[in-house]
């Protein structure tokens, strides 16, 4: 008998073993970490803001042991699939063309999408209005699809690597306009100093077919049953009030969206 229970404790212990193996094993959330208010670093290189705060909320309501990458933005999707993150936090939008690729968590913020430039500048958000003119955005992001699509072929278009770039070119007079989230230009760029002499212009854009159906974490297809675990944190801290407390020190406004 005490040789049937050593062989049992045993055996038990060599399947317990892997499975907290993996329970411990850290998950992996890349960003690039261009993106203010939602996710850049700071002067020590710290990651921060509200995508940073939402995950870390995210990850202790799921009990997951959670760390961060850096990946360029064109490089997040790749960059999943390879192996190098095992889930994108990125202020990723969810997309029809993303979808085929990755699997997509219930969103954690929705907002349209608008174009911004210097007050007195009178051309209008329409393709004889930008005729000519350069417009700048992040490359790679729904932002730089929709300018390509409905004015690649009147206007210029110039691709970033990262957000704060185009604000820089905007500010230095080689940008006419720049399109980017309306909720990032207002809080990143219109409200801070070197924003005050710009505004945004046109009708804000909506159309789901590029700017998607919201906001979310991307995962692997295969990997289910951690988006399960996350789609059960974003609705726990919706309801425990922690997505709310986060949100309120950022937006003054609905960023949850409807």
């Amino acid at each position: 008998m005490k040789k049937l229970s050593i062989a049992a404790i045993l055996l038990s212990s060599m399947m317990i073993a892997p499975l907290q193996a993996e329970q411990s094993k850290p998950v992996r959330l890349a960003s690039d970490f261009t993106y203010p208010p939602f996710n850049y670093k700071d002067s020590s290189g710290t990651p921060v803001g509200f995508d940073i705060e939402i995950a870390d909320a995210l990850c202790e309501q799921a009990k997951l042991n959670c760390e961060w990458v850096t990946l360029g933005w064109d490089g997040l999707i790749p960059g999943l699939m390879s192996n190098k993150a095992d889930v994108i936090m990125a202020s990723m939008r969810i997309t029809e063309d993303r979808k085929k690729r990755v699997l997509f968590t219930d969103k954690y913020y929705q907002t349209p999408a608008s174009f911004v430039a210097k007050k007195e500048a009178d051309f209008t958000i329409d393709k004889a209005g930008l005729t000519g003119k350069t417009i700048g955005v992040q490359v790679g992001t729904i932002h730089d699809n929709y300018v390509t699509d409905m004015y690649g072929d009147v206007a210029d278009i110039k691709r970033y690597d990262g957000q704060d770039k185009v604000y820089i070119d905007l500010i230095n007079g080689r940008l006419d306009t720049a399109f980017a989230n309306s909720d990032q230009l207002v809080l990143a760029f219109l409200e801070k100093e070197n924003g005050a002499d710009y505004e945004l212009k046109g009708k804000s854009v909506t159309d789901k077919a590029y700017i998607g159906e919201g906001t979310a974490l991307a995962l692997r297809k295969r990997d289910k049953a951690l988006a399960e675990k996350f789609n059960a944190a974003i609705a726990e801290i919706r309801k425990n009030g922690t997505y709310d407390k986060i949100a309120s020190s950022y937006f003054k406004f609905d960023i949850y969206g409807e």
